[in-house]
């Protein structure tokens, strides 16, 4: 495993603006944010991508999932919406090796493709 950005958080080893944080998850604000309201949210142990899961993780993703719904009535934008989005490898725009979920919003954000 490659040291990253995220592990240095993780270990206090780099700074980032946390605005949620428990036994599973932490999240903080993105240092290039794509919309008003841009937060990543990491589980607390290292997993490669959504490729790297298994039927360990079950708990860890379901506690993403709540850290995010936790997280849009914090920042106040649980009425407006918002989206999240879940990288997978370099064609999907995954630039770090860590698996993250982005929650987006603040803004209105649109169609992504037509699904």
């Amino acid at each position: 495993m490659k040291k990253n950005i995220f592990i240095d958080i993780l270990s206090g080893k780099s700074k980032a603006d946390i605005v949620y944080k428990d036994k599973y998850v932490t999240a903080f604000n993105d240092i290039n944010p794509v919309t008003p309201v841009h937060i990543l949210v990491i589980p607390n142990i290292y997993i490669k991508n959504l490729n790297y899961i298994n039927n360990n993780h079950v708990i860890l993703l379901g506690k993403m999932l709540l850290a995010s719904s936790k997280i849009v009535y914090i920042k106040n934008i649980y009425k407006s919406g918002y989206r999240l989005v879940i990288n997978c490898n370099k064609h999907s725009g995954q630039e770090i090796d860590y698996l993250h979920l982005h929650i987006l919003g603040g803004c209105f954000l649109g169609k992504m493709i037509n699904l």
